[in-house]
């Protein structure tokens, strides 16, 4: 430790550098390999401060290969970059404004839109609404309310005579919605991204004549799992529309949906389509005012659903050309949803096996002091030069080697 501490005080990195590698060459062309491969995953424990450092740190170690098994996954799933929006051509812009960044929808909308659709998102149980049927339809409604929040709402409707993709394009038609919605008064897009079908649309939606009309920043993006479609929508930050008194704008909003096929409920084919949808927003309305509109409405709103699509199917029978919103419907993210179920267990497990791993290592002595002192100090060579990155590094090379 006599050695680390000279470190510290000496002002010639260089010369330091060059002892060290003398003295112990092989450890460090082992270590010099390590910190290449590691690299892109900057540990989170630089940052941190020196309360609790030993133990905070060691933990941070023992969670670096957790950082790059997610970064795998989010490799496999189609992760989209986060921080930035797809332009028209389909290249990442990180020109946009910082107020921007979040409009671009990526891998963590579909995790809970998924959750939401296999029942794990650990929220408050569901309360049945309604159940009515047609001919042509049948339709399932739920509400709940979380302990903070607008109530939330759940649907299953299923679809005869009708495939999940005309659905699809069907519900992201802005174009023909404007043809059958009567709330919906305008529809523009503001931003698409031709590489993952990313958009942001603003709506501005009619309400009764005691209240003035809402506006709505919309993200959409459409993930396809084997044939299930996960439609994700929600309101996102956008500095190009100028907040205004009237319309109102409606910030928390949220409305996606699961389609796919399922059996007839005629004859047992598959020639129907199933539809979850999840719905929750803050109109500015009180919520209990709110819920006795929805439940008085909702009936009468799904109903006028089933002919508007009947027509739309027409439509697209005649081979009329696509609106831009209905192409961008048919770009969608190919994903393998049986990753995000096996990430989220492999989140809750590897810290438990990597806690085995180091005690199994400490018990045959499998880690010589040298080697982590060592290595400790190459570290604090590649990261910050600060002293805190120092303090922090040598706490875990003395914490591990106290141990072994």
């Amino acid at each position: 430790m006599a050695m680390i501490s000279e470190f510290l005080e000496k002002p010639a990195m260089g010369g330091m550098t060059f002892e060290l590698t003398v003295l112990v060459l092989p450890i460090w062309v082992a270590v010099l390999v390590g910190i290449l491969v590691g690299w892109a995953w900057k540990p989170n424990w630089v940052n941190l401060s020196l309360e609790g450092e030993s133990q905070k740190s060691v933990m941070a170690v023992k969670r670096q290969c957790l950082t790059c098994v997610r970064w795998i996954s989010d490799v496999i799933i189609g992760r989209a970059n986060s921080s930035s929006f797809c332009d028209s051509t389909g290249n990442f812009s990180s020109s946009a404004p910082e107020v921007e960044k979040s409009s671009s929808l990526n891998v963590d909308d579909l995790k809970h839109l998924h959750n939401l659709v296999e029942k794990k998102d650990n929220g408050p149980s569901w309360i049945p609404m309604m159940n009515k049927s047609t001919n042509n339809m049948s339709y399932q409604a739920w509400r709940r309310d979380p302990e903070t929040g607008p109530p939330q709402y759940y649907s299953r409707t299923v679809y005869e005579d009708v495939t999940p993709e005309i659905l699809r394009d069907f519900f992201w038609d802005d174009e023909f919605r404007l043809t059958w919605d009567d709330m919906l008064a305008n529809s523009e897009l503001l931003e698409k991204c031709a590489t993952t079908g990313s958009m942001v649309v603003r709506w501005v939606r009619k309400f009764p004549f005691f209240c003035s009309d809402r506006e709505y920043i919309i993200g959409r993006r459409i993930w396809n799992s084997d044939g299930t479609y996960y439609c994700v929508t929600k309101g996102v930050p956008n500095s190009t529309v100028p907040r205004r008194d009237k319309p109102r704008r409606v910030d928390l909003y949220y409305s996606s949906w699961s389609i796919r096929a399922v059996e007839s409920e005629r004859d047992g084919r598959m020639t129907a389509s199933e539809v979850l949808l999840f719905h929750h927003e803050d109109m500015g309305i009180p919520w209990e005012i709110a819920k006795l509109g929805i439940r008085q409405g909702m009936w009468g709103a799904v109903r006028k659903i089933d002919p508007a699509l009947r027509a739309y199917q027409k439509h697209r029978a005649t081979a009329a050309p696509l609106s831009s919103s209905a192409l961008m419907a048919q770009i969608n993210t190919k994903v393998d949803v049986s990753t995000l179920e096996t990430s989220d267990e492999t989140n809750g497990s590897l810290d438990q096996d990597l806690e085995q791993q180091v005690l199994t290592m400490e018990k045959r002595g499998g880690i010589p002091k040298m080697a982590v002192i060592v290595g400790a100090v190459a570290v604090a060579l590649t990261l910050d030069r600060g002293l805190l990155t120092k303090a922090v590094v040598f706490g875990v090379a003395r914490r591990f080697a106290g141990r072994l």
